[in-house]
């Protein structure tokens, strides 16, 4: 039976798994190679997509992209974090907002972003913050709100109300309470609300696409000019290059940070 099991996971893993492994591999191939081999085997790896694509032109410039992606989603997932922090707080220990605010919020995450499309564009033309990163980022952070919000209260509420009772005993104000208690009960909450905000923030394509031309252009709007050459043809190797590296940084975030992930930092914390 454990046989069986290995192997259906792994035929699973595999199935969902061939779009990424096929543009994995086609990086690695020649443009020969791609035209009379479009199987899964290489015949002669090489680098020269991932050359090409990190040679900065007059036209492109993946290393630009890169670092406007960088900006904009770490905005957009600390911006939540330090905005919900404090209200998430309130919400589970005072109830303010608990029944309009908390359902309001989290309930615009679920309308289409395309609606909001019009209405910001304007706005950001009016206030000047089309094609900039900030821009950018601060909508990455209105995305990312609602699921910081709800994560945090979550977190908050799974917090032992006699810590803080004995920290105001011992005469913790709530400045002090927050960022002495709470805070740090809550690591693990905000590391996984951070990692969701970052790689939320970093595939967002619509807003991307929508309010940035050329100083702060995303790497996944960045990564479709990749794919014309001069000549009008597509490459392909340089294109599946170009995915994978923009694919590596949330990648890397989230295997690195998962790892520090650790249990509830409060079981135990309350004898008796």
């Amino acid at each position: 039976m454990t046989l069986i099991r290995w192997i259906v996971f792994a035929v699973a893993a595999f199935v969902l798994n061939f779009p990424v492994l096929a543009t994995l591999i086609t990086a690695f191939k020649s443009a020969g190679e791609i035209n009379r081999n479009p199987s899964l085997w290489i015949e002669t790896p090489t680098l020269d997509n991932f050359r090409a694509a990190l040679t900065v032109t007059d036209r492109l410039n993946l290393w630009h992209y890169l670092g406007n992606s960088a900006v904009a989603a770490l905005i957009g997932s600390l911006l939540p974090i330090a905005l919900a922090f404090p209200v998430a707080w309130a919400m589970a220990r005072r109830g303010y907002g608990a029944r309009v605010l908390m359902p309001l919020v989290v309930n615009l995450r679920a309308l289409p972003l395309i609606i909001f499309a019009i209405p910001l564009y304007m706005m950001y033309g009016a206030v000047g913050l089309l094609d900039t990163k900030l821009g950018l980022g601060l909508i990455l952070a209105v995305v990312n709100l609602p699921l910081t919000l709800m994560l945090l209260v979550n977190a908050v509420n799974e917090i032992p109300r006699e810590l803080e009772e004995a920290a105001r005993m011992d005469g913790a104000r709530l400045p002090r309470l927050l960022w002495r208690i709470v805070l740090p009960l809550t690591r693990p909450a905000l590391m996984t609300t951070f990692i969701f905000g970052f790689i939320t923030a970093w595939n967002e394509f619509l807003f991307g696409l929508m309010l940035t031309t050329r100083a702060a252009v995303p790497v996944t709007v960045g990564a479709s000019f990749f794919f014309s050459s001069a000549g009008g043809g597509i490459q392909w190797g340089m294109a599946a290059a170009v995915m994978t590296l923009a694919a590596l940084p949330p990648l890397v975030i989230g295997l690195v940070m998962y790892r520090r992930l650790s249990g509830s930092m409060v079981a135990g914390a309350v004898k008796g």
